[in-house]
């Protein structure tokens, strides 16, 4: 039998493993779960992600760019004059207020890098960008501090379920930025 030519083949595997993720969590992420969601045969999963991890890290890769893409379409990381906390404060709001279950995601596929070593880099690689676009306003340690910041706020606000105060963030940020200043 002729191979069919597939271009996309990987990434419907990629996109359907988001979704498994989405809807049963990591746990319910298999080659097999995936081949079924993607509508491709089970082999096609092994073809193009030798390991589950294989197939978690480019997930992963994907689900990072949600948060990315919303700081870098905000100009005030460029802008001196923006006040840096109002703006970090404003890209949460805009993420969180985002599809939710994009978000919780990210977060979850993030998180398990703690019992999933492959993950770690890619992980690693996530808070390393957004450290490396707050450090064009601040200083290394600083932006490492926000990323830290950005991350609490954002779980506690996925893990209790409270509203996201954009105020409250915006001050406690500020408090970061401000000790950075002296």
């Amino acid at each position: 039998m002729a191979r069919r030519y597939d271009p996309e083949r990987r990434q419907r595997i990629i996109d359907a493993a988001i979704r498994v993720v989405g809807s049963k969590g990591i746990a319910g992420l298999s080659h097999r779960s995936a081949a079924a969601e993607a509508d491709v045969p089970l082999g096609s999963t092994t073809y193009h992600f030798k390991t589950l991890d294989e197939l978690l890290v480019a997930a992963l890769r994907q689900a990072n760019e949600g948060f990315a893409k919303v700081a870098a379409a905000r100009a005030g990381l460029t802008d001196p004059q923006t006040d840096l906390a109002a703006e970090i404060a404003g890209w949460i709001g805009e993420w969180l207020a985002g599809d939710r279950t994009g978000v919780e995601l990210e977060y979850e596929l993030y998180l398990a890098a703690l019992r999933r070593p492959a993950l770690r880099p890619v992980a690693a690689e996530c808070t390393e960008e957004v450290a490396e676009m707050l450090s064009r306003r601040t200083d290394p340690v600083t932006a490492q501090a926000l990323v830290a910041l950005i991350d609490g706020i954002c779980l506690q606000v996925l893990l209790t379920g409270v509203p996201y105060d954009e105020e409250y963030a915006r001050q406690v940020l500020g408090r970061v930025v401000a000790g950075a200043r002296g």
